[in-house]
C-alpha cells in the first residue's frame, strides 16, 4: 500500500552529504554519455535507475512511488513532449517528399548570389525555422548540406551551421525547452519564454556577423556588415517582442521571417563588394580539403542535390513559403484569440496520477500539485502542428500513402530518441517528487547572489551533455529555481537562464557534432569540428553569464520584463 511521502531536505544528516547523494543521478548522465560515450537513451536508464535507488535508499520514499513517479514523467515526455518533435519532423518531412523544399532553397539564390549572404541566411534564417519546427538536429544537417552546395567546404559549413545553430534554440520545436520548464516549475511558460526573449537577442543580435567571419574572415565582415548586422538585430528584436507580447510558440518562426525580410529589403539598395573573390577562395579551400580525403572519405561526402530546372515564379515562392506562414496563422489563432484559446484549453483533462496523486507532499507539507497529469489532447502545440501537416499535404497533393510513410518513418527514426527523452523526464519527475532536486538547490543557493552569475553553467553543461535544450530544462529547471528561491533571486530569471545556457551549449554537445559531421561527409572528425567552435561556445557563455548576473541586480534589473 503506498502511504504519504515527505521530503526531507537533507535525508543524509550534513545537507553537503545528501546533496552529493542527490546529485548522483546527473552525474550518472554526465559520466556515461560525456566519457563512457554511451547512447543517449542507455544514459537516460541507467540514471533513471540511479535516481530511483537514491529516492529509495537516501530519502526513503516509498518505492511504489518512486515508481509512480518514474512512469508520470515518461508519459509526460512523451505526450506532449515527443508529439511536439514528432509532428515537427513530419511536417518537415512533408515539404521534403512533395518537392518544395528545394524551391525553398532556391529563394535565397534570388535574394543574393554572394555566398557569404547566402550562407548567413540559410543557417541563420532559414536554420531558424526550421529549428523552430523540427529542432533536434534538423536545421544543423539540412543547412549544412546546403552550404556545400553553394560551394563551402565540409569543416567551414559545419562550423557555421553549429553556430548558426546558437540564437534560435531556446525556442525550438515550437518553444518546447520553455514549455517544459514552465510545466516542471509551474511557473508560467510565457513568462519563462518572455525572460528568455530579454537574454539570447542580445546574441542572436550579432550572431550574422559571426557567421560572415566564419565565412570569410575580416573581409567578410568589412564587405558584408550592413546586411549582417541588420539582419542580426531585426531577428533580435522580433525575437524579444515575440516572446514577450506575441506568442512564446511562434517566436523564432516570426524572428527568422522578420530577419529574413530585413536582409531582403537592404540588398534592394545595397550589395556588398568582394563576392566573387570570397566564392572562389571557397572553391579552393573545398577543392584543397576534397584533395587531402581519401577516396572512402571522398566518397562519404553529400552531393549537391539537383536543381529543379522550372524558373522560379511568385505562386512557387508563396507554395515554398505556405507551410510556415500555416504555422504562424494556426498559432496565433490558437494563442492570440481569447476564446478560441479558452475552447482549447476548455478540452484538456486533468488526470490526478492514481495511485500518487495527493500520497506526496511538498518539503513544507503541503500535497504535491506535480502528481496531476494534464493531458492536451487538442491544444497541443503537437496537434496544432499535425493539423498544419495535413493542410500542408492536401494543398501540396501529398497522397494519403506518401502522408502515412513519412508518419512511420519519422517514428522508427525517432523511436531511440522517444526512450531518451521519456526516460529523462521520468528521471527529473522521480528527482523532484523525492526532494533531490531541491536538496541539491538548497545546497547551492549557499552561494548567495553570486549564484546569479553562473546559473547559466548549469544549462550550458545539460545541453553539452544531452544535446537538448529541454533535456538540460528538464535536469535543471527545478534546481535553478529552488535555489533562487532559497538565496532570494527571482527563480524566474534563474530558470530563464538555464534555458538561455542550453543555447551556447547545444554547438559543442556530441549529438549535434555528430549530426554535423554525417550530415557533410566528415564522421569521425568530430573532435576537428569541436576544436573550430568551443570558444565561441565559452565566450557566448561568459557573455550570458555577466548578462544574467547583472540582470539580478539594480545594473540591468530594468532589462526584464
Amino acid at each position: 500500500m503506498i502511504t504519504t511521502y515527505r521530503p526531507d531536505v537533507a535525508p543524509l544528516g550534513p545537507l553537503w552529504l545528501s546533496a552529493l547523494v542527490a546529485l548522483l543521478p546527473l552525474v550518472t548522465v554526465f559520466v556515461t554519455l560525456g566519457g563512457l560515450r554511451w547512447k543517449a537513451h542507455r544514459a537516460g536508464l541507467a540514471a533513471l535507475l540511479v535516481a530511483i535507488l537514491v529516492a529509495v535508499l537516501g530519502y526513503r520514499m516509498p518505492i511504489g512511488s518512486a515508481l509512480l513517479s518514474a512512469s508520470e514523467g515518461a508519459v509526460f515526455g512523451l505526450f506532449p513532449i515527443v508529439w511536439i518533435v514528432f509532428t515537427a519532423i513530419v511536417l518537415y518531412q512533408i515539404t521534403v517528399v512533395s518537392g518544395r523544399f528545394e524551391d525553398l532553397r532556391a529563394v535565397f539564390g534570388l535574394i543574393s548570389s554572394d555566398a557569404r549572404i547566402q550562407a548567413m541566411l540559410i543557417a541563420f534564417c532559414f536554420g531558424g525555422l526550421l529549428e523552430a519546427l523540427a529542432g533536434f538536429g534538423a536545421p544543423v544537417a539540412i543547412t549544412g548540406v546546403m552550404l556545400m552546395a553553394i560551394g563551402f567546404s565540409a569543416l567551414r559549413a559545419a562550423t557555421v551551421v553549429l553556430l548558426a545553430n546558437t540564437a534560435p534554440v531556446a525556442f525550438g520545436a515550437i518553444a518546447i525547452p520553455i514549455i517544459t520548464a514552465g510545466n516542471l516549475t509551474k511557473i508560467p511558460y510565457h513568462e519563462i519564454g518572455a525572460y528568455v526573449g530579454h537574454q539570447t537577442p542580445i546574441i542572436a543580435a550579432f550572431v550574422p556577423l559571426f557567421l560572415v567571419y566564419l565565412a570569410d574572415g575580416r573581409r567578410g565582415v568589412r564587405q558584408t556588415w550592413p546586411v549582417a548586422l541588420a539582419t542580426g538585430v531585426t531577428f533580435g528584436v522580433a525575437q524579444w517582442i515575440s516572446a514577450t507580447f506575441v506568442s512564446v510558440e511562434l517566436t523564432d518562426i516570426i524572428a527568422s521571417l522578420a530577419g529574413l525580410a530585413a536582409a531582403v529589403v537592404v540588398l534592394r539598395f545595397w550589395q556588398p563588394a568582394g563576392g566573387a573573390d570570397a566564392l572562389a577562395a571557397l572553391h579552393a579551400e573545398r577543392d584543397h580539403e576534397r584533395a587531402s580525403l581519401s577516396e572512402a572519405q571522398r566518397a562519404a561526402l553529400p552531393e549537391a542535390p539537383p536543381e529543379r530546372g522550372t524558373r522560379l515564379t511568385g505562386s512557387r515562392i508563396a507554395m515554398a513559403l505556405f507551410p510556415y506562414l500555416l504555422v504562424i496563422v494556426v498559432f496565433s489563432l490558437s494563442k492570440l484569440v481569447t476564446p478560441i484559446k479558452d475552447w482549447l484549453t476548455s478540452t484538456d483533462v486533468k488526470i490526478p496520477w492514481p495511485g500518487l496523486d495527493g500520497q506526496v507532499l511538498t518539503v513544507s507539507g503541503k500535497v504535491s500539485t506535480s502528481t496531476v497529469y494534464t493531458f492536451q489532447w487538442l491544444s497541443s502545440p503537437g496537434t496544432m502542428l499535425l493539423i498544419c501537416a495535413v493542410i500542408v499535404a492536401v494543398v501540396y497533393r501529398v497522397t494519403p500513402v506518401q502522408f502515412v510513410g513519412e508518419i512511420t518513418g519519422t517514428a522508427k527514426k525517432l523511436k531511440f530518441s522517444m526512450l531518451t527523452i521519456a526516460s529523462v523526464l521520468a528521471l527529473a519527475y522521480v528527482m523532484n517528487l523525492s526532494g533531490q532536486t531541491i536538496t541539491i538547490g538548497t545546497w547551492i543557493a549557499g552561494t548567495g547572489a553570486a549564484f546569479a552569475f553562473f546559473s547559466p553553467v548549469l544549462g550550458w553543461l545539460g545541453t553539452a551533455v544531452t544535446g537538448s535544450d529541454t533535456s538540460a530544462n528538464a535536469l535543471f529547471a527545478t534546481l535553478q529555481q529552488t535555489a533562487g528561491q532559497k538565496a532570494g533571486i527571482d527563480p524566474t530569471l534563474l530558470v530563464a537562464a538555464n534555458t538561455s545556457g542550453g543555447v551556447v551549449g547545444k554547438m559543442v554537445s556530441p549529438q549535434n557534432l555528430t549530426i554535423a559531421a554525417t550530415a557533410v561527409g566528415l564522421l569521425g572528425r568530430e573532435s576537428e569540428i569541436l576544436r573550430k567552435v568551443i570558444w565561441w561556445s565559452l565566450g557566448l557563455l561568459v557573455v550570458l553569464c555577466l548578462l544574467v548576473g547583472l540582470q539580478s541586480t539594480p545594473v540591468l534589473s530594468w532589462m526584464l520584463p
